[in-house]
C-alpha cells in the first residue's frame, strides 16, 4: 500500500449498481471526482469559486483498473495521492472496500488547468498543493 495524502469514507447506495448486483463502472469516475473535490475544499481551494476566476481544472486524461467489485451497502475509502508532471497534476486515486481493505478499483487522473479558457499553469492550485508535491 503506498501513502496517501487524503481518504474519505463512502458507501455505496443501492441505485448505483446494476443488474447484476454491483457498481456500475461509469460510477467509480464519480466517486474519484467526488474525493478530488472534497481533497479541494481540504486544501482551501472552492472548484466553483476557481471557475468564477476563470481557472477550470479539467480532466485530460483517466486510467481505471477494476479490481473487484463494489456491492450494495459496501462501506469504501476513497484515497489519493497526488504529483505534478509539467502542467499535469496527476491524481492517483485507490477505492478500498472498508470491511476487509480489499483493493476494489485503481484510478490515474490527470488533470490540467484551462486560464480564461487557454491551457496554463495555476499559481493557485500550485501553492494549495505545494506541501503535497515533491
Amino acid at each position: 500500500m503506498q501513502n496517501y495524502i487524503f481518504e474519505t469514507k463512502m458507501e455505496v447506495r443501492d441505485y448505483e449498481c446494476d443488474i447484476e448486483g454491483i457498481v456500475n463502472n461509469a460510477q467509480y469516475v464519480h466517486y474519484l471526482e467526488h474525493t478530488r473535490h472534497l481533497f479541494l475544499k481540504e486544501c482551501g481551494l472552492s472548484f466553483a469559486e476557481m471557475h468564477d476566476k476563470g481557472v477550470d481544472a479539467v480532466v485530460a486524461r483517466m486510467q481505471l483498473q477494476y479490481k473487484v467489485p463494489l456491492r450494495p451497502d459496501d462501506e469504501f475509502y476513497s484515497r489519493l495521492n497526488l504529483t505534478k508532471e509539467g502542467i499535469r497534476y496527476v491524481f492517483h486515486q485507490d477505492l478500498y472496500r472498508a470491511s476487509d481493505e480489499q483493493l476494489c478499483f485503481k484510478g490515474k487522473v490527470e488533470l490540467v488547468c484551462l486560464i480564461n479558457g487557454r491551457l496554463g499553469n495555476s499559481e493557485e492550485y500550485d501553492k494549495a498543493f505545494e506541501r503535497f508535491i515533491k
